[in-house]
């Protein structure tokens, strides 16, 4: 496993000004993100795709609901059976999915009286918002959206014989519950839905494989189970170091917020996330950093070149590439004016360096990346020696 790395500080996400980085139509263009969300994929997708980005997707999990679960009954019943003095509501779509299953019960005017005379605390404004539309008045909403807060603004009074609704979201809250037991409550944890791997693997482990081949730019991650169900899928295909290993180098790991995060900040993966936990915001803040940081800017044959994940722009034109032929050009790049020998450009083809005819495979990659380029002069032959960028060490686009 990679040694751990400071946790990355939340990337500022402020509305953007027109002709900002994130803005530009174009800020994304030459990347690949693969996409874990299963829940409002459509529209995280689109707002990548409009920025320039090649979407990969690959759902990591599915949503459950439990309407006709006997836990969720038997935990709607414990919290009927006497007065309930807090609820803790952590997702907006949890209450709904709650509130509906009590009506299909024909147990909903009881829940809505024991939940007008409750306290409702509830995690972020999505969850407040679907309190609000149910007609009901919310307490207390902690500025960071997190559990931590609430449980800490809980912990701050005396708990002793109050009986506390904790609404989960897909997961146990174990810590959390553990917290307020100890603190003298009496807590009935509420499981509205739970999370399952979803119904088709391949996307999601074609996704791990191109991660650890340095074929995305960055995975977007929108909920703390679809990392933990990547991580798992990586370790069922012995690939959980390699995946690990990618995040803390040239892969971006970004989180739409802390609760996210916490999985892959736990193992040691740097990662970016958005200042508020919104799909607007990660987007932005994708924006931000993949031209920042992962863009080689140089000169080479009197061409300014700057080099993305899938494509090159040659003076200001981008033109894709396919896999070898970019490859190629990324070696090239990280020795800009030294001769990389043919037995080094083999290594990083797609395939390896055991492929059959591999020199005449680097010979390919060579003329169709010169091809795609345009402009000669930009990638020399040095006979007998291997190729070379064509450009000054330290000459910079």
């Amino acid at each position: 496993m990679p040694s751990p790395v400071p946790a990355s500080p939340p990337v500022p996400s402020p509305a953007s000004p027109p002709g900002s980085p994130e803005t530009e139509p174009d800020a994304l263009a030459g990347f690949t993100i693969g996409v874990t969300a299963t829940r409002r994929r459509e529209e995280f997708c689109a707002l990548l795709e409009r920025r320039g980005a090649r979407v990969v997707q690959a759902p990591a999990i599915r949503l459950v609901p439990l309407a006709e679960d006997a836990d969720l009954l038997a935990a709607t019943r414990d919290v009927l059976a006497a007065p309930i003095d807090d609820v803790v509501i952590t997702t907006g779509v949890g209450f709904r999915g709650w509130t509906a299953a009590a009506e299909g019960w024909g147990l909903s005017g009881e829940l809505t009286e024991h939940l007008t005379a409750a306290r409702l605390l509830t995690r972020g404004p999505k969850a407040r918002g679907a309190v609000r539309a149910a007609g009901l008045n919310d307490h207390w909403t902690p500025a960071t959206e997190s559990c931590e807060e609430v449980k800490q603004y809980l912990l701050a009074q005396d708990l002793r014989g109050r009986r506390i609704a904790v609404q989960l979201h897909g997961e146990p809250l174990t810590g959390f519950t553990a917290a307020l037991r100890a603190a003298g409550a009496e807590v009935v944890e509420v499981p509205v839905y739970r999370w399952l791997p979803y119904r088709d693997p391949s996307p999601l482990r074609r996704l791990i494989s191109q991660a650890v081949s340095g074929g995305v730019d960055a995975v977007a991650f929108t909920s703390a189970p679809a990392v933990l169900a990547m991580l798992g899928a990586a370790r069922a295909d012995g690939l959980e170091e390699a995946l690990l290993a990618a995040f803390a180098g040239r892969v971006v790991a970004a989180c739409v917020g802390p609760v996210t995060a916490a999985p892959l900040e736990a193992r040691g993966v740097p990662v970016v996330q958005p200042e508020r936990a919104r799909l607007g915001a990660l987007a932005r803040a994708l924006a931000r950093h993949l031209p920042a940081h992962g863009v080689t800017r140089l000169v080479a044959g009197g061409h300014g070149l700057e080099i993305r994940g899938h494509a090159v722009a040659v003076d200001g034109e981008l033109k894709p590439l396919p896999p070898a032929p970019m490859a190629v050009l990324k070696r090239l790049a990280d020795k800009p004016g030294h001769v990389v020998a043919r037995s080094e450009l083999r290594t990083v083809l797609p395939g390896g360096p055991a492929r059959d005819s591999a020199e005449h495979a680097v010979e390919m990659a060579i003329t169709r990346l010169r091809r795609a380029l345009g402009p000669s002069g930009i990638v020399e032959t040095v006979v007998k020696r291997g190729y070379r960028l064509a450009c000054e060490r330290g000459e910079v686009a």
